[in-house]
Order: C-alpha cells, then structure tokens, then sequence
C-alpha cells in the first residue's frame, strides 16, 4: 500500500511594512516643497546656514571671552602696548574757553595723564567736564600722538542771582555759573528771590514785550513765587500782576506811559499795577527828596491819572 505525502504549500514571505518609510518619504517631500518654495537656491541656503551657525559660535566665544575677563584683559594689554609706544596722554589742547578758569579745565582732562592714548574714555571725560556750570557743551578729541583736545562751548552770563545773602552769575536759562562779589558784580540785572535762577528765561520774554525798558533795569524780584517786581536804575519799583500774559499786558502799558509822560526818574517810588483795574502810584513824602522834585512826581501822576481818565 502506497503511502501518499501531502505537500503543505508554503506561504508567501512576509513583506515587511511599509508605514514608517511612507512617512519618511512624506516628512522628506515636505521639507523638499518648503525648500524649493524659498527665493533662494539650495545652495545659498546652505552657504546661509554656515554663516549662521559661525556667527552664534563666535558670538558665543565672544560671551564666554567677557565673561572670564578675556576681553578686558587683551584689551587692557593693547592699551598697554600702545603706551609703550609713545601714545600717551602728555598734553592737553583747550578750545573756546574764554569766560571760565581754564585751569579746572586742565584738573579735569589732565586725570587721564600719563595714561595711553588707546585707554582714555573720551565719554567719561566730557561727562566731568559737563558737570562744570560754565560750560554748556564739550567734545573731547585724541591728536596723535599725545594730545587730548576739549573743544568747548561756554555758556553766557546774563543775569545775578540774589539768595539767602549769596550772589552767583547765572545764565538766560538760570544755571549757576560761579559765585560772585558786591566788588566784583558785573553791570546785569539783578534777580532776587527763591527760584527766581529758575524764572530768568520767563523775565526775558516779558522784558521782550518793552525792550524800551530793558536798557533802564536794575533788577528784578520773584515774590511769592508768583510774580514779579521789577526796579529800574532810576530808582522805581514796579509791581507786575500775576500770569505771564497779565503781566505782559501791564509792562506794555507801562512802556507805552512812560514813553508818552516820561513816568521814570521824576521822583516816584512805586508803580502798582498788580489790579488791571487800577495803576496806583506811590509818591514820596514831604523832606524826603527837594520840593522841585516832589512837585514833578505829582505832576507825573497827574498825567497818569488824566491818561487813565481818557482810557
């Protein structure tokens, strides 16, 4: 009896899947799209990326170079060897300084002597010198091989400040200057009061409503921090209204009197005009100054009053 084998047929081999290497394929199809939709060519992308990351790694050094005191160092030793060479601060050049002791501007620069050229900070050394009242602007400059220029601005004097007993020049803007003495004064107006540095700028526009006057003043007094009395050379006080506007409105009537009835140095005290509605004067009394004077300060206010009758 024959025996009969049965064949098993054998099962196809077991392809392997296919799933990761489709999402590759479509990872890669995507950042190929992405790349050719950029103007550029692969190329210069590249060349891009290189530049790139060189420039993160060096600014990276860089980081770490500043950090441990690299940078200091190698700049501290250029500085070094400049001076070795001959380029040291020797000598230093002072231009424009015409008002102010030149001498504070040579303690000031000449801190930097004998340093190298290369180690000077110019920026810290005009920020010291900016601290110096009379000098409005400054620029400082390196001249080979050994000189420091300071180019300066000076600010203007234009007027004295009177407070708690002390005199100090100040200028348009009511910056202190420097002190000064009843000796040594010069012929510019005197402003009195606290705060009235401050107010110098607002005393030139209204003094620019009656240049008339400007010439003939003596001083000028902040009151109350409010307002101003203003004394003339001839001996006068008058008292302005509060409000820059009110005040000027007063000074261009005032102007416009004493260039009509030559109000000024006819013997009166006071001009008050600090009410709009009304110019009070003050006259002198009997035995303080001559008769003829006397009568001239009444003719004065006379003239005043028939003024402001027809006003």
């Amino acid at each position: 009896m024959s025996s009969t084998r049965i064949k098993r047929a054998k099962s196809p081999p077991r392809r392997p899947s296919r799933g990761p290497q489709r999402r590759r394929t479509v990872q890669k199809s995507r950042l190929n799209t992405l790349i050719n939709a950029l103007p550029m060519s692969p190329a210069t992308l590249q060349r891009a990326a290189n530049w790139t990351i060189g420039i993160g790694l060096a600014a990276a050094v860089a980081l770490a170079a500043h950090a441990t005191g690299v940078t200091a160092k190698i700049h501290e030793e250029y500085a070094q060897a400049v001076g070795r060479a001959g380029f040291q601060v020797k000598k230093v050049e002072v231009v424009g300084a015409d008002r102010i002791d030149r001498l504070k501007v040579y303690d000031i620069a000449l801190a930097q002597k004998d340093r190298s050229m290369a180690a000077v900070d110019l920026e810290n050394v005009r920020h010291d010198l900016m601290q110096y009242g009379w000098i409005k602007d400054a620029r400082v400059s390196r001249r080979l091989p050994d000189t420091l220029v300071v180019d300066i601005v000076e600010r203007t004097p234009a007027a004295i400040w009177q407070h708690s007993g002390r005199l100090s020049l100040i200028d348009e803007k009511g910056v202190v200057l420097e002190p000064v003495s009843v000796s040594t004064m010069p012929d510019l107006p005197l402003v009195i009061g606290p705060k009235a540095n401050q107010r110098a700028q607002d005393l030139e526009r209204l003094l620019a409503e009656a240049s008339s006057l400007k010439e003939l003043l003596a001083g000028a007094t902040w009151v109350g921090n409010r307002r101003w009395d203003l004394r003339f050379r001839s001996g006068e006080t008058l008292s302005l209204p509060e409000g820059e506007t009110d005040a000027k409105a007063a000074l261009a009537k005032f102007a416009h009197m004493d260039g009509a009835n030559r109000l000024l140095g006819r013997g009166i005290l006071r001009f008050d005009m600090r009410d709009p509605n009304r110019f009070v004067l003050r006259l002198p009394h009997e035995g303080q100054v001559a008769p003829s004077k006397l009568d001239d300060a009444r003719d004065a206010a006379d003239a005043v009053a028939a003024a402001e009758g027809k006003g």
